[in-house]
């Protein structure tokens, strides 16, 4: 039962919750030990919060995932985890998480009070409104990173908010190309919703949101007040790491029919987990270096 649990919860997933650090990483405070500390502590509970909505989830999605060719096998659809315990455990994860974002400070927990309402409302509707439900999913990206500023409470970069809903847009509308091309014909039995996309429509937004996520990032590293911010103009020398992974995620997921897990293709695809890690470098060497 514990096990099945902690698959409910999908710790597979949390890697998510990591952009609560993009704001220390870009304020220049990543070895400030208090503001590590205090991120670190945020991010485990974003990773508490959403793992108690991954499990209401499929509570709610219940029947659908037990005729899903791939969610058929979680320990709900699988009938591994009861539906009652599934519900208190979400009860007492979701009490506590935004109880304890409280402790750390007021904004925080009203961030971490947020981000919860806006997925219990695409939990039980949201999800079920075209477009929408892509925006929903940025919205919370957006909210993860806003949590990451005032946590260590530096100021909210408009910057970071624009990179991160265009970004999040682009991963959720591969997400939904990939769920609609595996499951074909029978989409629509499988998740209603996916009846209102085609591949071709997707395909468009998609590349609404490539160049969108290119271009804020161009502007962001070129602008003057991120010059004068960080003192160097050389930021834009990053931007070869995110067209190359924007490109090889669209690789992925046209070539090799993948975009169904982000979290997976960062963590998995070779080349992708080397361009990570070699943006990560350059980045802190970049703003790091005396």
């Amino acid at each position: 039962m514990v096990i099945s649990l902690i698959k409910s919860l999908r710790p597979n997933q949390w890697s998510k919750n990591l952009l609560l650090f993009a704001g220390l990483l870009f304020s220049k405070s990543l070895f400030e030990a208090p503001l590590l500390l205090k991120a670190t502590i945020g991010f485990f509970l974003f990773c508490i919060l959403s793992g108690a909505e991954y499990v209401l989830n499929d509570v709610v999605d219940l029947n659908q995932d037990k005729a899903h060719p791939i969610k058929s096998k979680r320990p709900l659809a699988s009938g591994k985890l009861s539906t009652s315990f599934a519900v208190s455990t979400v009860v007492i994860l979701m009490a506590s998480g935004i109880s304890l974002s409280f402790f750390l400070n007021d904004a925080f927990g009203w961030v971490a009070t947020a981000y919860a309402l806006l997925m219990l409302g695409y939990t039980f509707f949201l999800k079920r409104i075209a477009i929408l439900d892509v925006l929903v999913i940025a919205v919370g990206f957006v909210l993860r990173a806003i949590a990451g500023t005032v946590v260590i409470g530096v100021s909210i970069s408009s910057w970071l908010l624009v990179c991160t809903i265009f970004l999040a847009l682009f991963l959720g509308l591969c997400k939904r190309r990939h769920e609609l091309v595996l499951l074909g014909e029978n989409a629509n039995t499988h998740r209603k919703i996916l009846g209102e996309y085609t591949p071709y429509l997707l395909d468009q937004m998609i590349a609404v949101a490539t160049a969108s996520t290119v271009m804020s990032y161009t502007l962001y590293t070129t602008a003057a007040d991120t010059v004068e911010k960080f003192g160097t103009r050389n930021l834009v020398f990053t931007l070869p790491f995110v067209l190359y992974g924007i490109f090889r995620y669209l690789y992925l997921v046209h070539q090799k029919n993948m975009g169904g897990s982000p979290e997976n293709i960062l963590i998995k695809d070779r080349g992708m987990t080397i361009n990570i890690f070699l943006y990560l470098v350059t980045t802190g060497f970049i703003l790091y270096r005396k």
